[in-house]
């Protein structure tokens, strides 16, 4: 089978994430020690016993699903021998773009580690509590949802910030704007418009001071050329060009997540088993609404690993 790497974004985490690949592998552990070393602190200890409104903090969030997409990946080498450069590509869903590069071998886990803090704490103080909102367009086609943003920017800013997967497509900006684009979403043909219980507008223009943030972290870190394509949100097609990687970080943050062009674009070049390493399965149930005929699997345990390799070396 021709796979690809995938690793998921916020919303994915829960109390005791990672534990079962700590538990079962050394080379996992070992990722969690490092990235507590990194960020000075026990981050592993919050992520096995909570409390989950701790966890759940962006900052605390970021770093945390990261950590379990190498520990993951980690146990995977160890106990089976495959690494990220059989893969075709590796991608992930905004933060997950971090882990995918981490993984290939781009930025290093200290690094990456330091750099989602920042990034976390930046995105959640870029926009003053309550003044910005997001929405899940369910059932909606890109240009229903086009239309919808429209009605928003009447009367503020307000922009698709991911595009998951057919009929899943989120908008945000502005609480007033964001608000009047689920309003008249109803008469624009979408099935239903849903505000989340996010606590900022993330992947909108309200997050330029996050993206200056993340700018300015960027440019103390190597970035080397990834040992994988990695197929990220800003251009939704392969990128290996270091320069290229570092400017479409800080475009990310403020920009569109082209999730389903992305998943497309790679079924296109033959993949058809998306392995999503780390926590949960939220990539993989995107799949199977974008990509009826190709496989997703979490990667989240070790009998899940087990499983995978399997698959891959039949």
């Amino acid at each position: 089978m021709i796979f690809a790497f995938t690793f998921p974004g916020q919303g994915s985490q829960f109390v005791g994430m990672g534990k079962a690949l700590a538990d079962g592998s050394p080379a996992a552990r070992d990722v969690f020690d490092r990235v507590d070393a990194a960020l000075d602190e026990t981050l592993s200890d919050l992520m096995w016993n909570g409390p989950a409104d701790a966890l759940t903090l962006t900052a605390n969030t970021q770093p945390a699903l990261m950590a379990c997409g190498m520990a993951a990946m980690a146990a995977l080498e160890e106990a089976h021998g495959i690494t990220v450069d059989q893969a075709k590509f590796v991608a992930g869903h905004s933060l997950g773009e971090y882990t995918a590069l981490c993984a290939a071998g781009a930025i290093s886990l200290e690094d990456t580690a330091r750099l989602l803090r920042i990034r976390g704490n930046a995105m959640q103080s870029a926009v003053p509590e309550g003044k910005g909102a997001m929405a899940a367009l369910l059932g909606a086609s890109f240009e229903q949802a086009e239309a919808v943003i429209v009605a928003g920017q009447a009367v503020g800013d307000c922009q698709i910030a991911n595009d998951n997967a057919p009929g899943q497509i989120v908008i945000s900006g502005s609480k007033q704007a964001v608000h009047a684009a689920a309003e008249a979403a109803k008469g624009l043909g979408v099935k239903k418009a849903v505000i989340l219980p996010v606590s900022a507008p993330f992947h909108c223009a309200l997050m330029q001071p996050a993206a200056d943030a993340m700018a300015d972290a960027l440019e103390d870190v190597d970035i080397e050329a990834p040992v994988v394509p990695v197929v990220n949100n800003v251009q939704a097609e392969p990128v290996t060009d270091p320069v290229q990687l570092r400017t479409d970080l800080v475009t990310q943050v403020t920009g569109r997540v082209r999730w389903r062009e992305s998943m497309q674009f790679m079924a296109d070049k033959g993949v058809d088993l998306f392995a999503e390493p780390g926590c949960g399965k939220v990539l993989s149930v995107m799949m199977r609404r974008a990509l009826p005929d190709a496989k997703g699997l979490p990667l989240d345990t070790p009998e899940a690993l087990a499983d995978f390799a399997r698959m891959v070396k039949q």
